[in-house]
Formats: structure tokens, sequence, C-alpha cells
């Protein structure tokens, strides 16, 4: 069987008939519709709190406070020689903007790091805001240059 627009279905138990509430005692679910007697959560309009347990202490305030975050850290998008070597010709000039054109980094605002993992054949002028030592050495063996990207400092008054 040739499957097309015509004979498309969901598998076998994938889809289930909606429940139906409050349509009288036979059904199994008349009168309180499910919801049991009273109480908070059988009126509507109710909606409870995330990470509300009952007036239970919380797990997230159970759990001792570990560690620190930096929030200045310096995030760097990763990207091997050997992934620029597969995807770029002799004598490209390799920016940011270009590589997440290419799919290979996901965003373009933020800063590239090209590491020496792999070997390079090619020359290429690279364009990153920082390179790894065995990644220049590799770049420059290759004839091609690494050229470090320099951030506008913002003087502030």
């Amino acid at each position: 069987m040739v499957l097309s627009l015509d004979n498309l279905r969901a598998p076998e138990g994938s889809t289930h008939k909606k429940k139906r509430v409050g349509r009288g005692p036979g059904s199994g679910l008349g009168k309180t519709a499910g919801r049991g007697n009273k109480g908070q959560k059988s009126r509507s309009g109710y909606s409870s709190k995330v990470g509300f347990e009952g007036g239970q202490m919380p797990l997230q305030r159970r759990l001792p406070k570990r560690g620190f975050t930096n929030i200045f850290r310096k995030e760097w998008i990763e990207i091997s020689i050997s992934a620029i070597e597969e995807n770029f010709e002799a004598n490209t000039e390799v920016t940011p903007e270009l590589l997440h054109e290419r799919g290979l980094i996901k965003k373009a605002k933020r800063d590239v790091v090209v590491l020496g993992n792999g070997d390079l054949s090619k020359a290429l002028r690279i364009s990153a805001h920082r390179f790894t030592g065995a990644a220049r050495q590799k770049i420059e063996a290759a004839g091609g240059s690494a050229t470090v990207i320099e951030k506008a400092v913002v003087a502030q008054s």
C-alpha cells in the first residue's frame, strides 16, 4: 500500500476521544465532573502556582544553595578548524557572519573562538574574536591568516 494524502491516518491508539464531563450521572462524570466535592480545586477559575506543593516546603526551597554564577562570564561559540576546512574553498575570507550563513554557528551575535581540532590544507583568511595557539599555527602553516576581531569599547561618561 502506497502512503498518500487520501489514505493518511493516525497510528492505532494515538488519538483519544475527548473527555466530556458534566453530562449526567450515566456518563460517570456527571454532577461534580470528576473534580470531587468542595475545596479549591473543585471551583472554577482555580489555577495552582508553579512549584506549589500544597503547603509542603517546595523542592526548590528544600535543596541547598550551592556555588556561584558569574554574571559577567564570557560565552564563546566554538568552531574547529576541521569544520572550516570541510565547508570553505581555498582563499576564502571566513567571518562569523559567513559561518552563520552556512549554518556552522547558530548565533552571529556571540564571540567566536577557533579551535585547533583537525587539519587545514587550504589557505584561508579567517577572522574571529579569538584563536587557540594550535589553530593559529595550523592556519599560518597552510598559508592563511588569522585575524582577531576587536570589539569596539563604548566609553561611559
